[in-house]
């Protein structure tokens, strides 16, 4: 295969429209209507820039993916079998009945097409879900009658996937044709981002022709008490100062480890996360970003006071995401005391735990080897309904959790059906009516957020119908068992991850470029303007009781020597599965592109499976080697730590041709590159030092 140079990856992402899609050998049937040659997209003397951008996309659509001519006409509304016209169904005097809310739509398809859209982005959602239909079929059929949908969620926020607070208008444009609304933005002050400066209101009317909405995510210093009486002037000189200056923003998203402030409650320390602390020992209580304090309900309308004097619509999103590691009784509390006209936000796995062997395995953060939803998120979703308080959660259901912290993507979609069934569950049982898609990792389109934006669409199609026309799409017909078949490999595979804190900022975060270190703590070099960089990424596997904030959580996992032997027996079975996985998709003797993509992607995780195996073991190694008191014995597990660390070498070297033909596999916007080729080498170099310098000097020291 080619070799991908850095970034590459990029070219997908500003490719808007698959060449040549179309199969010529199709031909319509009697209940199918064609958009051949000449078409005409009708949108009459609109002046609405959502419509004219998704009509303008609709041509580039039949030109690049079905080989068909097309123009968009302004003057007047014909009609005939190759004429797609767009409507607003409230200009048109039509009842979209079903279809009747935000982004809904009604497709009547007789000779030729009409579209109604309950709003402006109604229109572009139904063009899109057209292209999406004629993709499948491989030709520009659409069967005749009416199609009526609407989201079942809205917003779906993403975060940028392409780098981070780099948004170029074809990447919005490919945001908004896999079903997304809404763009996520680290805000630390007006146009101030973590990279710097990014003109917001250039973003927002940017990024409202493809119809998404900004948020900022608040990075903003929340230090000051709401009781103090220069709390409104300082927080009017950021917030308020904000949305006078952006009034085009949608809403600011809140999260604890951010927003906190010198809070009065007694169940906190006085000292905040940012704070450097001045006492000899730290007081062992949590943080005011890591509790749901009594007096956040004060600060919550003081904000909402000072947002809503500028821009009275203003959406307040407060994610307790820190705190649901609290007791219930206290989180519970805190949403009985908010206001009812903002919006809550729960992470829907986080802090759930499960038995492996005679341990319990926790969920620390993010992960789809949890389907959810765990039980502080059903008991926050629980109390919001009760309250009245519309209810967003924490999904990542485009595609990416924690799990690996350099894959663009999980490709395991029978796993993530299992997650889509509980959340429309959700759906009916708490009102959830919105979600956070993605986080740091950032939006990637793939078989996912193609399976997730249909999965979301009411009236819902059976899902597991929808999954077969994507792998027919991508993939081929004839594929279809066999891809099914890897698929759930790979799908129950994920059941046996382990997402405790000791995987998350250990191998898993960085794979086979993970540091095996024995005295020296060395990291992975990380790259120059990174935002996390190797921040989090820990030399050593632990159980993260060194981690700031750990100790300010309540437990909920065994001990790491109690579960790591568990722990390490489940990943040995997920591996297995995963190599079972690629070994049918090998099978497959016509693999196209995609197909070879996808299995790169779950080759890269199996090798991240095995580095994390080989971690645990080390650290197995370790606590022998430290616990052995004979010459003997030292010198036997000398012997293990050599062939273990040859062991990872080679996995490491296995992983490189992986990374080289996928630019996007080793990379992520906060981090950047800790797992392309470059830092593989020097982890092959890392692990020789531990071997010729490291344990050479150990067998010195074990003889003398």
């Amino acid at each position: 295969m080619a070799k991908e140079k850095a970034y590459d990856f990029r070219k997908k992402l500003l490719t808007i429209h698959e060449k040549d899609v179309r199969d010529k050998s199709r031909i319509a049937t009697a209940d199918m209507a064609e958009i051949s040659d000449g078409a005409v997209i009708e949108i009459g003397k609109t002046e609405n820039e959502v419509i004219r951008t998704a009509a303008a996309d609709f041509v580039d659509f039949l030109k690049v993916s079905m080989g068909v001519s097309a123009t968009v006409e302004t003057e007047g509304m014909a009609s005939g079998k190759n004429v797609i016209r767009l409507f607003l169904a409230d200009d048109a005097g039509v009842d979209l009945k079903e279809a009747d809310g935000y982004k809904g739509f009604l497709i009547d398809t007789g000779d030729g097409i009409d579209i109604y859209g309950k709003d402006d982005r109604g229109v572009a959602a139904a063009l899109y879900y057209i292209e999406d239909m004629m993709t499948m079929e491989k030709a520009p059929f659409l069967k005749r009658g009416e199609i009526r949908k609407k989201p079942l969620l809205a917003p779906l926020m993403v975060h940028s996937g392409y780098g981070l607070e780099e948004w170029p208008d074809e990447y919005l444009s490919r945001i908004a044709h896999e079903g997304r609304d809404a763009i996520l933005v680290f805000t630390w002050d007006v146009n101030k981002t973590h990279v710097g400066y990014l003109d917001f209101n250039d973003l927002i009317a940017r990024a409202a022709r493809f119809g998404l909405d900004v948020y900022a995510y608040s990075f903003m210093i929340n230090n000051t008490h709401p009781d103090d009486p220069k709390a409104e002037e300082i927080y009017d000189s950021l917030y308020g100062n904000l949305f006078r200056k952006c009034p085009g923003l949608k809403g600011v998203t809140f999260v604890g480890e951010v927003m906190e402030f010198h809070s009065n409650d007694p169940h906190v320390s006085k000292f905040c996360c940012r704070d450097k602390m001045t006492a000899d020992l730290p007081d062992g209580l949590p943080w005011p970003g890591w509790y749901p304090c009594e007096d956040l309900p004060k600060w919550v309308e003081l904000i909402k006071k000072i947002i809503r004097r500028e821009k009275p619509d203003a959406e307040l999103v407060l994610w307790s995401y820190n705190w649901g590691y609290q007791p219930e009784e206290a989180r519970i509390k805190l949403i009985e005391n908010l206001p009812t006209d903002i919006i809550l936000q729960a992470t829907y796995e986080t802090n759930d735990c499960k038995q492996i062997g005679d341990a319990k395995s926790d969920c620390s953060d993010y992960s789809l080897s949890y389907v959810g939803p765990g039980p502080y998120f059903a008991s926050e979703a629980a109390a919001a309904k009760k309250r009245g308080i519309r209810m967003h959660a924490m999904t990542q259901a485009a595609g990416t959790t924690w799990d690996f912290g350099l894959c663009p993507y999980e490709p395991m979609p029978y796993q993530w059906m299992r997650r889509y069934e509980t959340m429309h569950k959700a759906i009916k049982d708490w009102g959830l009516c919105g979600a956070m898609d993605t986080h740091h990792h950032g939006f990637w389109p793939s078989i996912i957020t193609k399976f997730s934006k249909h999965a979301f669409l009411t009236p819902c199609e059976p899902m597991e119908e929808i999954l077969n026309k994507i792998f027919v799409s991508e993939y081929g017909e004839e594929n279809l068992e066999k891809v099914q078949e890897g698929f759930k490999l790979w799908s129950e595979a994920i059941n046996y991850y382990t997402p405790s804190e000791g995987d998350f900022t250990a191998a898993s975060r960085v794979g086979p470029a993970y540091p095996f270190c024995l005295y020296y703590k060395a990291k992975p070099p990380a790259q120059e303007n990174a935002f996390f960089g190797n921040l989090i990424v820990s030399p050593e596997y632990s159980n993260g009781m060194g981690i700031p904030g750990f100790i300010q959580r309540e437990p909920r996992g065994s001990a790491l020597n109690i579960k790591i032997h568990p722990e390490l027996e489940s990943l040995k079975k997920m591996h297995s599965l995963m190599k079972q996985g690629t070994a049918v998709f090998e099978s497959i003797e016509n693999k196209n592109e995609k197909l070879i993509s996808v299995m790169r992607v779950g080759k890269f995780i199996t090798n991240c499976v095995l580095t994390n195996i080989h971690a645990k073991e080390w650290h197995i190694l370790k606590c022998k080697l430290d616990a052995d008191f004979t010459r003997e014995g030292m010198h036997k597990i000398v012997d293990r730590m050599e062939e273990l660390l040859h062991r990872e070498q080679d996995n490491a070297r296995a992983t490189i041709p992986l990374v080289e033909e996928d630019s996007r596999l080793g990379w992520e916007p906060t981090m950047l590159y800790l797992g392309d080729r470059e830092h593989l080498e020097w982890k092959i170099r890392q692990v020789d030092y531990v071997l010729e310098k490291e344990l050479v000097k150990l067998r010195k020291c074990i003889d003398f």
